[in-house]
């Protein structure tokens, strides 16, 4: 007697009935046809890849010109360490590169300092002065490779450091390309990497903004990021809204410094994350890309049509990836990445399959980047531009993001600004309350992560972990010491006063950092000028 089956046509009647909605709560509809696009336009709203408003991408030949750049995030442990997995990823195939430092880099310690200890290369490179950068990039000429830095609080500084060792390469200034972070409004809201408070740090973007201006018109000043908002726990559309929002915030606060609008806002670019949600994630980057074209064009009056474009890179989402079935990982970042590629990014990272349990190890980021490789040379994805555009189901889906997103602006100008946002907790209770209701669904199984909550394995084989060794950071406290004891500290202190007098003034922080890092001043010693003059930001208690 043949085994029973479930009837399909019964459970899909069933589950046609039930509502299903995305991870931003917008509801799904079993199909979509021309009703669903209501008031839209195909010439006002969708238009032509490389036009205004953008939404199937700034490029008019995308891919088909020119393949998006695999930029994999590295580094960790001692500058030595992570300049030789430069080399070999570079070896597989990379043709551009992601830095991560560490922690005590990113909130401006020395590796020496005593709240460093126990974190010198842990999540990143450790960079104490000119000597680490000088090792960091050791055989890697800068005027022929793209370089992006995840650096916010010091990012002025790593900025300057890098430019040291481009001088002393004897790059063109000029030409060296690359991208720093420099989204300091995202650490208070989402990471917590912040010195100072609020406006002082927004003083440092904005003259970072005009010192590239002219020193270095190829590098992308700030990387406006929503990456860091998403991994708090926010959904799409607030990944949207708030990432905007700040953006917003950094081209009035340039305006207001002086500076024309087209004269640095063809520099800004985007950080976005790319999560499960597949549909989902496509849609949100065409909405940001159209709503951003629309607040440049419409809100600031930009002229030049780069300032309305919104290039973006993008990463595979950290916080998706579960320490249960580490393979399982590498189909969620499969996906992810596929979604950022057909969502039209200009850059991307691909996650390793073990970053649930620690760094990466060799094996795991080439294995990430051939995914990456695979997608780009096997998939036939990048042959036409914008595939899914058209579709009435993304079309729908981009519309209603763009226009919950659009709330979002909203509420937050009648609050008075991005910045009143902060200040009162508004936005980091939205991710927190949105992060609950994510965690209150999957314990409760209204949303499956395989392995995790479904889908177990009794019992899981151990799994190799790439362990940073210890003694790394004795090592480079050690060279840290040595490095004061040989510099000329008469030079140091001189260049360091020369930054605080800077600070206490209107001028232009970056060349007096410059030259600080040039006479071997920390990273350390050149934050601390600062906090002697702007102090230190204490976070508001949200209740």
């Amino acid at each position: 007697m043949p085994a029973k089956r479930n009837n399909p046509a019964k459970t899909a009647s069933k589950d046609s009935q039930e509502k299903v909605r995305t991870w931003s709560g917008i509801e799904i509809q079993p199909v979509y046809n021309q009703n669903d696009l209501k008031n839209f336009s195909l010439e006002r709203d969708l238009g032509r890849p490389g036009e205004y408003p953008f939404t199937r991408g700034i490029h008019p030949t995308l891919y088909r010109g020119r393949l998006w750049t695999m930029r994999q995030y590295a580094g960790f442990g001692t500058a030595a360490e992570s300049n030789k997995r430069y080399k070999y990823l570079m070896s597989q195939g990379q043709r551009a590169l992601s830095v991560a430092f560490d922690l005590p880099t990113q909130i401006g310690l020395d590796s020496d300092h005593p709240l460093a200890a126990g974190e010198v290369g842990k999540v990143g490179v450790a960079i104490d002065s000119l000597r680490d950068m000088d090792t960091l990039f050791d055989g890697i000429p800068l005027e022929q490779v793209s370089t992006s830095m995840t650096i916010n609080a010091t990012a002025a500084v790593l900025l300057a450091l890098y430019v040291a060792v481009a001088k002393k390469q004897g790059a063109d200034l000029k030409k060296i390309s690359g991208t720093v972070q420099n989204d300091i409004l995202k650490e208070y809201i989402a990471r917590g990497t912040y010195i100072y408070p609020l406006r002082p740090a927004l003083r440092i973007v904005t003259d970072l903004f005009r010192w590239c201006q002219d020193e270095l018109p190829e590098w992308n000043t700030i990387s406006i990021s929503g990456y860091h908002i998403r991994e708090a726990g926010s959904t799409a559309v607030q990944e949207v809204a708030f990432t905007l929002a700040n953006a917003i915030t950094y081209v009035q606060a340039a305006l207001d410094a002086g500076l024309e609008i087209d004269s640095f806002a063809p520099r800004l670019s985007f950080f976005f994350n790319s999560h499960s949600n597949f549909f989902e994630e496509i849609a949100k980057f065409r909405a940001a890309r159209r709503l951003w074209a629309q607040i440049m064009k419409e809100k600031f009056g930009a002229q030049n049509p780069r300032s309305w474009m919104l290039r973006f890179h993008t990463q595979t989402a950290g916080s998706t990836l579960t320490a249960q079935q580490p393979d399982g990982n590498i189909v969620r970042t499969t996906l992810q990445a596929l979604a950022a590629v057909l969502g039209g990014t200009q850059s991307l990272h691909t996650n390793a399959k073990d970053e649930a349990l620690g760094l990466p190890t060799e094996e795991a980021a080439l294995l990430a980047l051939r995914t990456q490789q695979v997608i780009a040379h096997e998939s036939g994805v990048p042959n036409t531009v914008d595939p899914t555009g058209g579709s009435y189901f993304i079309e729908a889906l981009t519309a209603e993001i763009e226009n919950r997103a659009e709330q979002y602006l909203d509420r937050i100008a009648a609050m008075g600004g991005m910045l009143r946002a902060i200040e009162t907790g508004f936005v980091q209770k939205e991710i927190q309350e949105a992060a609950f209701r994510y965690q209150k669904a999957v314990e409760q199984e209204e949303q499956i992560v395989v392995g995790v909550n479904r889908f177990q394995s009794p019992e899981e084989p151990p799994y190799p972990v790439l362990r940073v060794d210890p003694a790394l950071e004795t090592e480079q406290v050690e060279r840290l010491r040595q490095l004061r004891a040989e510099r000329d500290n008469t030079k140091v202190l001189q260049a360091l006063r020369r930054v605080e007098e800077a600070a206490r003034s209107t001028d232009n922080l970056l060349p007096p950092i410059l030259a600080a890092v040039e006479a071997y001043a920390t990273v350390g010693e050149m934050s601390s000028a600062l906090r002697n003059v702007f102090g230190e930001y204490v976070e508001a208690v949200i209740v």
